[in-house]
This record gives structure tokens, sequence and C-alpha cells, in this order.
């Protein structure tokens, strides 16, 4: 089935850059994966694989890339200087390429970052018009558009878990808009990606961390408010 369009996908976001997909796109991805590592990054792992390995860049990627890990957005004047203010904060950052992965969408980004004792691995995609698909984390499926409120909840796979965290949105008045769960083996940690139409309580958030069961929680915000 092919993917629906939207007036926004057509026009574009507003931005600096020349491409919404080399530029838009990857602040937005950037800004995502922050959001899932929990700070400020101190080091990253940024690979550009197939179209992006090639044009990133001559389009401005690279910039892009980095003024998303600063958390500028999409139309902030700084994207241009992005390498001068990421030298200024201290962030270290090394880019690789990788022109011929068959098996991955033209303009995907992989990013391994570091902050403190933590880490993550986050696989994006510029879908153009600056809407993403974060495809991966940490080598688990995950598939959303960082364009709604996103939890991401790392578990046990308990029997019932997928309903009970349901239940608990459901009491906060969180609709789910769409959910996903991946593992890499039955009976094994499990990662659920709900995307929801509205923000989530922090006393409800708090009461999903202190789950015995439950190992990690990510919350993302719409990344554009």
């Amino acid at each position: 089935m092919a993917e629906k369009s939207s007036v926004f996908d057509m026009i574009g976001p507003v931005m600096i850059g020349p491409s919404s997909s080399h530029t838009a796109g990857v602040v937005r991805i950037a800004r995502a994966a922050i959001r899932i590592l929990g700070a400020a990054p101190e080091e990253a792992i940024v690979t550009f694989y197939n179209s992006f390995a090639r044009t990133y860049e001559g389009h401005g990627s690279d910039r892009a890339i980095v003024a998303g890990l600063l958390d500028f957005k999409t139309d902030d004047k700084r994207i241009k200087e992005a390498f001068d203010h990421a030298k200024e904060r201290g962030l270290k950052y090394t880019f690789r390429s990788i022109g011929n992965a068959s098996t991955m969408h033209p303009n995907t980004i992989k990013l391994n970052l570091k902050a403190g004792g933590r880490e993550v691995e986050v696989i994006g995609q510029s879908r153009g018009g600056g809407v993403i698909n974060i495809a991966e984390v940490d080598g688990f499926s995950a598939n959303f558009s960082a364009t709604l409120h996103t939890l991401i909840i790392d578990a046990a796979d308990v029997k019932g878990s997928i309903a009970f965290i349901a239940s608990v949105l459901a009491h906060d008045d969180c609709n789910i808009a769409t959910m996903s769960v991946s593992r890499k083996g039955k009976n094994e940690r499990a990662r659920q990606f709900i995307e929801m139409d509205s923000g989530i309580k922090p006393i409800t958030l708090e009461y999903l961390r202190q789950l015995d069961w439950v190992k990690h929680v990510v919350y993302i915000p719409n990344i554009d408010l």
C-alpha cells in the first residue's frame, strides 16, 4: 500500500538549507536521537548511507546533523555555523559513509551517541519534506515519526505487559496512535514504542518507571514543540 501524503509532505517545513530531505529531515533525526539518549551528547559517530553517503557534504547534511545534535530547530539560523557551535560546546563527532547498503532506505543515518555512562544507537530515515522515520533503536525495530508524543519502554517480556501499559495510558486519557513491540527472543527483554496524540502526565510517567519489570522509560514529546 502506498504511503499517504499530506500538505505538509508536499510543501515541507520552515527550514534553513537547500533540501528538506538533506537538512530538515536530518536535523529532526538528530533531535529525536538526543531525546532517546536523554542528554546532550558528548560524542557522536555519524554514519551516512546510500544517497546521503554521496551528498552529505555538498547538501549540508553534515552541518544539519551536528545542528540537530545541538538541539537546533529546522529554522535556526545557527545551522550554518553548527561546527563552530559544536566546538564551543565540546561535542566530539566523526563522520562515516557507506554508499551501497541495499537493504536500507536511500536517505539513512545511523547515530551512535554517548553521554556520561549512557550510549544509544539510532537509525533514522529522511523520507522527504522534513518527514522522518526512526527505524531502529539499539537494534530494536522502532518505526515512529517523532511528530507525536512517544514513549519507549524497555521491559521484561512478561505476559499481559502490553495490555497493562495500554490500560495505564487510557486512564491518563492518552489516545494511542500507534504501538509496536520488538524483542530479540522469547522471554527476553522487549521494547515498546508507543505514539500518542497527547502528552503523558508526570505522575503517570513516574508510575511506569516504578514498575519492577520496567527497566527504562524514555518520553519524547513532539520534537517540534
